[in-house]
């Protein structure tokens, strides 16, 4: 099955400091597939800082990897042509966390959605992209004669985040990254504009990467799950075992954290740091913070385990299992 947009090894490093320079990984080694022919939606998860911000702009071109290859339809984004830089450009849409820092604030709304109308030459006259621009809005749940018209700041930040979904249904993409889509918006639109990216998903078979450190909305809506930590995978497969049985401690612990709707239940025992005590790991990450850490993992980064035909787990808790190279990652779950 033929890969849209495909991640093999990649991995991003940052310099930090100005004397004395420090090089930090904020995505390491990750391989991530999305085929063509299948229009699934994969959730990546993690907390604030384990890289699932830096890898949605690896795979929107916005910045290059350190090591490691994206690829669009098999050809690597460094060296793609005009040609396929224009076809990637409708085929792979993103809707972002801020939607106000998306917006030129001196220009109306109009603009976000004229623009790529124009530019991609959907419709043949000014009427007809007109036409095509006010449905976009009404499956996203906007009132075209609310919306257009105005600038940025005169919508709410719910009026806003959709109106660059429509900006994603007009152009009827083949993968959507949403990055955050509904962290800053109120909790009674959250609901409408992940039924929204579903129909996109459901309707035009768009296939969604949904990135988020919700793990309650991650499990409503998608079939596969990354966990990072720190900018690597921990845990990956199908969403159903990884939320129900997590393999891996740190996703055990993230499950945990899931505030449940009864006020007299208990989250969970409170996170404990490994006996070995709170210092620097040359093996595993999550390990300073792991209550089950053993010695080896404080020596060795532990490769991914297949405890699942679907699933693979980096702790040394799996060991039992076949290991699997994290570039064949993609291939396994897919």
């Amino acid at each position: 099955m033929t890969a849209i947009l495909e991640a093999v090894g990649v991995s991003k490093s940052f310099t930090t400091g100005f004397l004395r320079k420090n090089r930090f990984h904020a995505v390491e080694d990750i391989s991530l597939r999305i085929n063509a022919d299948d229009a699934s939606v994969t959730a990546i998860a993690g907390e604030s800082g384990s890289g699932k911000t830096t890898l949605a702009r690896l795979l929107l071109k916005m910045i290059q990897p350190t090591e490691g290859t994206v690829l669009y339809r098999g050809h690597n984004l460094r060296v793609i042509t005009n040609r396929e830089q224009k076809s990637y450009r409708r085929e792979v849409q993103a809707v972002f966390q801020d939607p106000f820092e998306v917006y030129n604030p001196f220009y109306k709304v109009d603009a976000v959605l004229h623009g790529p109308a124009e530019k991609f030459r959907l419709a043949e006259t000014r009427a007809k992209r007109q036409k095509l621009i006010d449905q976009a809005l009404e499956m996203a749940g906007l009132r075209p004669e609310e919306t257009l018209g105005r600038y940025p700041h005169q919508l709410s930040g719910g009026q806003r985040q959709r109106v660059m979904v429509a900006r994603a249904i007009l152009l009827r993409p083949k993968v959507l990254i949403a990055d955050e889509p509904v962290s800053m918006v109120d909790a009674s639109l959250r609901a409408t504009i992940l039924e929204t990216l579903l129909k996109l998903n459901r309707e035009f078979g768009a296939a969604l990467i949904y990135i988020t450190h919700d793990l309650t909305t991650a499990f409503q809506i998608s079939d596969n799950i990354y966990i990072l930590y720190k900018g690597s995978v921990v845990e990956a497969g199908d969403t159903d075992k990884a939320i129900n049985d997590p393999r891996h401690p740190y996703t055990q612990l993230l499950v945990r954290s899931i505030p449940r709707p009864d006020p007299k239940a208990k989250w969970g025992p409170p996170e404990r740091a490994s006996a070995l005590g709170l210092r620097a790991s040359s093996g595993c990450k999550f390990a300073p913070r792991c209550p089950m850490a053993m010695q080896r993992c404080w020596d060795t980064m532990p490769p991914l385990f297949q405890g699942d035909v679907d699933r693979v787990a980096a702790c040394y808790l799996e060991d039992k299992h076949p290991h699997v190279m994290a570039k064949d990652m993609s291939s396994v779950l897919g």
